[in-house]
């Protein structure tokens, strides 16, 4: 199983979340790349970092919406948004590989995430993005999302991922961040539906069901509370049940 976090969300002075903690605990690290978060000496700072303990890099591509985090939808030509995601791999793909390494895969972040779920123009220009600058990279995201079955038309590998510290709906979509509940903040908890999932086990839906999700990376976000006792706290569980911890991306 891989455990993936959103890092290098900073920007200038102001820093969110513990980057270098949470890259003592994570297998692969999306990294924001200048457009939601980001700027290029953090991108230099964080890749290094991830070569350095052997966590996989991955372009955490997103909305040029600084003011907004990239949580707000923008409606956005195809063709630029397409040129944006291009323009954001390449710009982490070179401080990676100054650092000695690459980008490894592609995960969208935030409301880019969400939206090419089901927006099958701007799924297809992101799947266009990574295609074009490099077909081998796998791309992260939901089962059932726009954005993997259309990656996996174009013959990339499409990765399924699960959410540590976020509600599902009975469908397995992410519960609204506007909704009530919707992002979990016990520890104990979050550990206890991570070690469920990377064995196969129903965790409980929104609406009380079961629901069952077979992820091959879960995702610990690095900005909420307490981001790094969590990740320590699901890392030692998966670990005390036996699941094995290391990059999808081999």
């Amino acid at each position: 199983m891989d455990l993936n976090a959103d890092l290098g969300e900073g920007f200038g002075s102001w820093s969110v979340g513990d980057d270098s903690a949470l890259l003592d605990v994570v297998t692969s690290a999306n990294v924001a790349c200048g457009f939601h978060a980001g700027d290029p000496s953090i991108m230099r700072r964080v890749t290094a970092e991830a070569v350095e303990r052997g966590v996989a890099i991955g372009a955490h591509v997103g909305y040029a919406d600084k003011a907004g985090f990239g949580r707000r939808f923008v409606d956005i030509e195809p063709a630029a948004l397409r040129d944006e995601v291009v323009y954001q791999i390449g710009a982490l793909d070179a401080f990676a590989r100054i650092a000695g390494d690459r980008v490894r895969y592609v995960k969208p972040h935030g409301a880019l995430y969400n939206t090419i779920g089901h927006h099958r123009e701007q799924a297809a220009a992101v799947v266009a993005a990574v295609a074009e600058y490099d077909k081998s990279l796998p791309v992260l995201g939901l089962p059932g999302s726009a954005w993997l079955e259309l990656a996996a038309e174009a013959g990339l590998s499409a990765v399924h991922e699960a959410f540590a510290d976020r509600a599902y709906t009975p469908s397995g979509t992410l519960v609204s961040r506007r909704e009530a509940g919707s992002v979990l903040h016990d520890a104990d908890e979050i550990a206890a539906r991570c070690t469920a999932m990377a064995t196969g086990q129903p965790i409980q839906d929104n609406a009380g069901g079961s629901l069952v999700v077979e992820p091959a990376s879960i995702c610990v976000h690095g900005d909420t509370p307490g981001a790094v006792d969590i990740a320590r706290r699901v890392r030692g569980a998966l670990e005390g049940a036996g699941v094995m911890l290391s990059p999808f991306t081999g």
